[in-house]
């Protein structure tokens, strides 16, 4: 069922998509070159009102898809699903402590210590 209404958001989705296109809100979008005869058959104010009501119909649309699709998904249950969590290995090992390494040892120059 939830497939059913993410196919139907994606629709709707496109159609809003669509709808937003083609209206422009100076006036001058693709809604008076759509079907050539738009303007003649219901006016340029016509049909801004109907671009702008089908922009909050899909919206509304979407909007309650997606309010009602939250009733069909699996609601939150108590009993918690470890089985993939079981399998990871969680072993801790702890580093090795690092091999005390002497300082090297530095010869001092004879010439170096006998001040002129």
């Amino acid at each position: 069922m939830i497939i059913l209404f993410l196919i139907l958001i994606v629709i709707a989705s496109v159609g809003l998509g669509f709808v937003v296109l083609v209206q422009n809100p100076k006036g001058g979008g693709l809604s008076g070159n759509v079907g050539g005869l738009s303007n003649q058959l219901m006016g340029v104010k016509q049909t801004t009102d109907v671009l702008e009501k089908g922009t909050w119909l899909f919206a509304g649309i979407i909007a309650l898809l997606a309010l009602f699709s939250t009733l069909f998904l699996k609601s939150g249950s108590t009993a918690v699903d470890n089985s993939r969590i079981q399998q990871i290995p969680t072993a801790v090992s702890t580093p090795a402590a690092p091999a005390a390494t002497p300082a090297p040892a530095t010869t001092a120059n004879a010439a170096d210590t006998v001040k002129k």
